[in-house]
């Protein structure tokens, strides 16, 4: 469930000794906050799943085997809100090979790949009909001619 703390905010001028974020060590508190007080929480109705990418695992798995001083991985985990166990999955996703070829899917039936017999049937098919077309054509053309030569008077040389 995502928690969302509501802050009020005074817009004036912080007195010395006043902080804006949570309770600090030094028993210095917010403004407006006391020690016993609970900050008011929002409580968001329906939680959301987070879905993380390949690339973002693999970039986050990447920087983690960067990091080399003491709490590096720490401060990483903290500023992209992730747990370790997210970075051991995914480290074990990686060696695994996983995240290498790991792209989104497309849901539903799969589509088989075209055959080419197919597509060379289909290229003919249109060709041939091209080619019907042409003789319609032409056929209509010595139609039309032997019906002139007929009105003309003129004798056709196919005509027996």
């Amino acid at each position: 469930m995502k928690v969302v703390e509501k802050k009020p905010r005074d817009e004036g001028i912080e007195e010395a000794g006043e902080t804006e974020g949570a309770r600090r060590a030094t028993g210095v508190f917010p403004v407006g906050a006391s020690p016993g007080a609970a900050p008011e929480v929002e409580v968001v109705a329906k939680a959301e799943r987070r879905r993380f990418t390949a690339d973002y695992k693999r970039r986050i798995v990447r920087e983690a085997e960067r990091c080399t001083k003491g709490g590096e991985i720490g401060a990483l985990l903290r500023r992209e809100g992730l747990y370790s166990s997210h970075l051991t999955t995914w480290r074990a996703a990686r060696d695994r090979g996983e995240l290498e070829g790991l792209s989104p899917k497309k849901r539903g039936p799969k589509v088989p790949p075209p055959d080419p017999r197919d597509q060379r049937i289909s290229e003919q098919e249109r060709e041939i009909a091209r080619w019907q077309k042409r003789a319609e054509r032409a056929e209509a053309f010595v139609e039309v001619q032997k019906k002139v030569a007929a009105l003309l008077g003129t004798p056709c040389e196919s005509e027996p």
